[in-house]
């Protein structure tokens, strides 16, 4: 029986010791918990600051980043400050011992755990609740997590627009070049002009273009771009005046052949001469089909011609001189605008004889007269009759303002004869007589002090 009651009493002291460590262990994990928090707190409320401008910076800088890349640096650099704490905080870690202190100092056990883990006291029986006498502040414990969680949150989540350097915008090019780049467009498009003038010209801006930046508008290069756009322009002209002078030569040929004068038709036969001349050896050259066509015309035999061919000559001139006005251009210059027509050249459907049948002005000459165009700043108009101004009087003094006119009266000034005797405005000085007058003459302090000591 005693062998018994021994093993009942050893087996009901391994339980009560079992019970007892198992609370000692409780205990020491929250307080192990409590200091690695704790230490922890600090470190991660600075570092999710930090981490949230790195976020931040990373997504506007770099916007090229995969999603995937920003939570999973948060999350390990998360872990390395939750390791570096519980690094620090093992040094301070409570021990299952320690914990069975604690818990018998908050019971009132009077050392009874103490004594039992040594092996010099029986172990007490399990209390229904073991109270180490520790509460969790939560504030504390709760609000920085939060806190880093939120500035975290705020790094991924707020929209921000991404800083990436957009490329270099190329250099404004001078307008002069996209102008006559246009023109040239144009013309190519049109098919009215020969392209080896136009390759020719397209090299020169190239070269120009092939500068540097900084050198496009210089004063050489400005200079380079003005002689090339008006050398150009003056190829237009030049070709249109001379298609305009073939047109007229062969209407003129072929309206008034039978009443035209040996001189006149000499002079007409000259003038589509002088024109296919200057078409074929100026740099720029119509099209070639049309300069073929010109060549092969024999603008004296003009009746032997079919009239369907003849008719379509004259409308391939018309539509070359057409197709040459250049889009943004007027033309020419604002005197030629102001004259009249092209550059004051003018247009005479019966050629070059008395000026019967004039559309515009003329070219002038010895019997024609000056050439320009009377009505060259449009029609004077009526001048507007006015009418005599009349003043109005106010017959109601009571409604006057200051500065309205009330009375006109002749008058005479009367004036003082003898110069002596003559007052000054304002301060009514005396202008006085002898020395006195010359002392009293306008000097500033300064001469008047010269003076002063001059006469002493």
């Amino acid at each position: 029986q005693a062998t018994l009651n021994a093993k009942m009493n050893s087996t009901a002291s391994e339980k009560h010791r079992d019970h007892w460590l198992a609370r000692a262990r409780e205990v020491s994990r929250r307080v192990n918990l409590a200091w690695w928090l704790e230490l922890l707190t600090a470190p991660l409320l600075v570092g999710a600051l930090i981490g949230s401008t790195a976020v931040l910076v990373v997504r506007r800088h770099y916007p090229e980043v995969p999603p995937w890349f920003l939570p999973t640096a948060i999350t390990a650099g998360v872990l390395l400050l939750g390791l570096a704490a519980w690094w620090r905080a093992a040094r301070r870690f409570e021990q299952p011992a320690q914990s069975l202190v604690r818990i018998e100092a908050a019971m009132r056990l009077r050392n009874s755990l103490s004594a039992a883990h040594a092996g010099v006291a029986p172990w007490p029986p399990p209390a229904v609740r073991a109270d180490a006498g520790l509460r969790w502040n939560w504030p504390r414990l709760v609000v920085p997590p939060l806190g880093a969680l939120a500035l975290l949150a705020a790094g991924l989540l707020i929209p921000v627009s991404t800083g990436a350097i957009a490329p270099p915008t190329p250099a404004e090019q001078p307008q002069a070049w996209q102008q006559l780049e246009s023109q040239l467009d144009h013309l190519a498009s049109e098919e009215v002009v020969d392209e080896r003038y136009l390759e020719d010209l397209r090299k020169k801006l190239d070269e120009l273009k092939k500068q540097k930046e900084e050198d496009w508008f210089s004063h050489s290069s400005l200079e380079a771009t003005d002689s090339l756009k008006q050398g150009h322009r003056s190829e237009v002209r030049r070709m249109q005046r001379e298609l305009g002078d073939a047109e007229k030569a062969i209407g003129s040929l072929d309206k008034n052949a039978g009443g035209m004068t040996p001189e006149q038709r000499e002079r007409a036969l000259n003038q589509f001469e002088q024109a296919l001349q200057g078409l074929q050896n100026g740099a720029m050259k119509p099209n070639p089909q049309l300069l073929e066509q010109l060549k092969q015309l024999d603008p004296g035999n003009l009746g032997q011609l079919d009239p369907q061919q003849l008719q379509q000559l004259m409308e391939n001139l018309q539509k070359h001189g057409q197709a040459l006005k250049q889009p943004g251009e007027s033309g020419g210059d604002w005197e030629d605008e102001l004259l009249g027509g092209d550059g004051g050249e003018g247009q005479c459907e019966g050629g070059e004889g008395d000026g019967e049948g004039r559309d515009g002005p003329g070219r002038g000459g010895i019997q024609r007269g000056p050439g320009h165009d009377p009505n060259v700043l449009g029609q004077e108009k009526d001048a507007v009759d006015t009418g005599d101004l009349t003043g109005l009087q106010a017959k109601d003094l009571s409604r006057s303002l200051p500065g309205d006119l009330l009375q006109l009266q002749d008058g005479e000034h009367d004036t003082a004869k003898d110069a002596s005797q003559a007052t000054q405005g304002g301060a009514t000085e005396a202008t006085g007589t002898g020395g006195d007058r010359v002392w009293r003459e306008a000097l500033d302090p300064d001469e008047q002090r010269a003076l002063k000591r001059f006469f002493e």
